[in-house]
């Protein structure tokens, strides 16, 4: 049976590794960017028609994108208690913050020289400041990341560290204008009116400041990447990259295509992280709705079951206990009396034992409760179960950071069985391998499940597991009831899992792996199973 630890199960994108379909995807997102980058070269300095509304839009963009993913960051801070998810939603919410100046300033969008009155270098510094602190934030974050200290449980704690990254984004964002504003007079210049750039060395050197933060980042994130978060951070670096690079080589005048383009690659790495966070979020979700709701059917059906076989076996076995008692006492009445009744006593003993014979068969008839016999049993593709039953359990397999390798012969014929005990089989020998290689951390933990053909209808599955294996002791006693070699196992999840196996006509057996793990396979007739 499947056991659930939805207490120990890391479930925020801050700890979840990314599965094999999120990296082909942030990959090709990557490609995607550079081909439009590559394109974006050759007609840099093309003109487009000018779109006033682009600005506000960019900037309603970011602001709104910004804030929420800061918000997420914080709530996920709050959760699992990381530095570095603090840093990084302060960062975050700089950015968001950051961009209202930015846009109030910018000459031409609400009054010719903009809403606070500045000169138009003071734009022009607050999108430099935006562009250095994005990256500056991200830096940090990721090397606190192998410093953070074991999380606090104090519920206050959390609440004073996040008002004060709110606090520091305030502040830092507040000081930025004030001095931008107030100080316009003695900051370089470094564009004109109509955007070309005045001060060409000052502003290659900021954007090469910029892609250093920024490419610095990617490469500490490369090396310590771990999780879904860590990813598609990745992703935003190469955003900025790609921005700050399509700025460097643009020199011609806003509405232009490298000024669209390096505009539009910012847009996308304010994206990325929201996106992820809320179809992550929602995706775990619902891996958690189901698992509680297959959690409380688990425990509904063992509460039912273990209620009817208890009523079973009290109404079944009471009549033939009492007659066993009764004609007990009768026999013992025949022969310690006055005078002695050995034919009475001969036929009182012989109900006796009919009765235990009742009583056996009884036992026997609860025992069966496991053998369906032709009841639910259906052709099934064990190639399709086998699939299944992995996409079921991928978020645990994702989790415990192990990965699937798969042989399943298009050979494997269908085989007759019931789809529901083939499948609880499959969860627990999955679920066995993945506990088996929890305390692994030496070597790479890998989950390969085979099909195959034996003779001429035999169908074997094998799951092989590069855990901490089986002693010979425990090789010999883990089908037997209630042994079990975990400290929290109740030790009936494998005699279950042999006994719908043998109702299925086949065997299960466990053998040593080499070099390392565990190997269980079964040999039914017209279909196997086996685990881990």
């Amino acid at each position: 049976m499947v056991h659930e630890t939805l207490d120990q199960r890391p479930l925020l994108l801050a700890s979840l590794p990314p599965s094999q379909l999120q990296i082909r995807l942030a990959c090709g997102i990557v490609v995607t960017m550079l081909v439009l980058f590559v394109v974006t070269l050759r007609y840099v300095n093309v003109p487009l028609p000018r779109v006033d509304a682009f600005i506000p839009i960019h900037a309603i963009t970011t602001l709104i994108n910004d804030l929420i993913t800061a918000i997420l960051l914080f709530s996920m801070y709050s959760i699992e208690r990381q530095r570095t998810l603090l840093v990084l939603a302060s960062g975050y919410l700089f950015t968001a913050l950051v961009v209202i100046p930015w846009a109030l300033t910018f000459p031409g969008l609400f009054t010719p020289t903009g809403l606070l009155g500045p000169g138009l270098q003071t734009t022009a510094w607050l999108y430099t400041s935006w562009h250095i602190g994005s990256p500056l934030f991200l830096l940090v974050a990721v090397l606190l990341k192998d410093s953070d200290n074991k999380p606090s449980e104090s519920r206050s704690s959390a609440v004073a560290a996040v008002s004060m990254g709110i606090a520091v984004a305030v502040a830092t964002v507040c000081g930025l204008t004030w001095i931008t504003i107030a100080g316009e007079r003695f900051l370089p210049a470094i564009v004109q009116p109509d955007g070309i750039r005045l001060n060409q060395t000052l502003a290659s050197s900021l954007s090469v400041l910029i892609m250093v933060l920024a490419g610095g980042s990617l490469a500490l994130l490369w090396i310590r990447r771990r999780s879904v978060l860590d990813l598609w951070l990745m992703v935003v670096c190469c955003a900025w990259l790609l921005e700050t690079a399509t700025a460097t080589l643009f020199v011609g005048a806003r509405f232009q295509l490298g000024w669209y383009a390096g505009r539009s690659f910012g847009i996308a790495a304010t994206f990325v992280v929201l996106l992820v966070l809320l179809s992550e979020t929602l995706i775990l979700y619902a891996n958690l709705a189901r698992s509680i709701m297959r959690q409380r059917n688990e425990r509904n059906a063992r509460q039912i079951a273990m209620d009817a076989m208890a009523a079973s076996i009290a109404h079944e076995i009471r009549q033939p206990l009492a007659s066993i008692v009764l004609n007990g006492e009768t026999a013992l009445d025949c022969l310690t009396g006055a005078t002695s009744n050995l034919d009475e006593a001969r036929d009182a003993l012989r109900c006796v034992v009919d009765d235990s014979h009742r009583v056996s068969a009884v036992i026997s008839g609860i025992r069966s409760m496991f053998h369906k016999g032709a009841r639910g049993q259906m052709l099934l593709d064990v190639n399709e179960l086998v699939r299944e039953t992995l996409t079921m359990i991928d978020l645990d397999l994702r989790t415990n950071g192990i990965s699937v390798k798969t042989d399943l012969r298009d050979s494997v014929l269908q085989l007759s069985g019931d789809r529901g005990q083939l499948q609880q089989v499959f969860l627990n020998l999955f679920s066995n391998a993945i506990e088996a290689m929890n305390s692994v951390t030496d070597r790479a933990r890998i989950l390969q499940v085979r099909t195959n053909v034996v003779e001429p209808f035999n169908v074997v599955v094998t799951v092989e597991d590069s855990g901490t294996g089986l002693g010979g002791e425990d090789k010999d006693r883990i089908f037997e009831p209630f042994f079990t070699t975990k400290s929290s196992g109740t030790g009936v999840g494998l005699t279950i899992c042999r006994v719908i196996i043998e109702s299925h006509g086949g065997r299960l057996a466990a053998s040593a792996n080499k070099p390392y793990g565990t190997i269980f396979e079964t040999l039914p007739n017209g279909a196997a199973v086996a685990s881990r």
